[in-house]
């Protein structure tokens, strides 16, 4: 009796800890806390918004901000339950998710590109906010793209760049993690520093996003050529 529990014991545990791992519960929570930063962010600057009696929501210079607030929101919190295997693979809940993340994605991206080219602010926060048009571009440039790659079926291009635009998203979580670490290390920085810090955090994601993209593709070529050895 007692050998049978020691045998089966093993087994349950793989058991849990492969479901544990499908269902992706551990990178969803790393990127709804690294979304949390700039979505708090984000809650704060509509406060101001809506309180400065200077400024209507829906003045020309407001609107923006506020549509990039709410649409980024969106996107960073719900993008993140995409990265869960085990809802991936229900079509019902990945397309539905996918038809409010791509409106959303493009009302965030182009916000961003909006609030750039009529950048408004000191002179010497000109060079970030070129750093923000960059990458706001570029997230475009992904969603269209991932766009592309669903309307021909072709999922694999699809679910990379989607990540690709994700981390772009998010990297207001990683700046701020820079930041926190430059500002304990080095100390205050000025705002040409505070555009590298920035440009720091976009990169960062950039990596990870392309090291998760190659992680994938790997996994895929080894499912394929476990399947060849099991036909052969």
């Amino acid at each position: 009796m007692s050998q049978r529990m020691t045998t089966t014991r093993p087994v349950a545990e793989q058991k849990g800890r492969r479901r544990r791992s499908r269902s992706g519960w551990l990178a969803i929570t790393g990127l709804l806390l690294l979304s949390a930063l700039p979505v708090l962010g984000g809650v704060l600057r509509l406060r101001e918004v809506s309180a400065d009696p200077e400024s209507t929501l829906l003045s020309a210079s407001s609107v923006p901000i506020v549509a990039h607030i709410v649409a980024m929101s969106v996107y960073c919190l719900l993008g993140a339950f995409q990265f869960s295997p085990a809802l991936r693979t229900r079509r019902g809940w990945h397309r539905s998710a996918g038809r409010a993340l791509i409106p959303a994605g493009f009302i965030a991206a182009l916000s961003a590109v909006w609030l750039a080219v009529f950048f408004g602010g000191p002179p010497d926060e000109l060079a970030l906010a070129m750093i923000r048009l960059v990458f706001a571009v570029a997230m475009t440039v992904f969603l269209v793209l991932a766009v592309i790659a669903i309307t021909r079926r072709d999922f694999i291009a699809h679910g990379a760049w989607m990540t690709r635009a994700y981390a772009i998203a998010v990297s207001g979580g990683s700046q701020a993690l820079v930041f926190a670490l430059w500002t304990l290390i080095v100390g205050e920085v000025d705002a040409f520093g505070e555009a590298w810090l920035v440009a720091a955090g976009f990169v960062i994601n950039g990596v990870v996003a392309e090291l998760l993209i190659r992680r994938r593709s790997r996994w895929r070529m080894r499912g394929v050529s476990g399947r060849g050895a099991l036909v052969s």
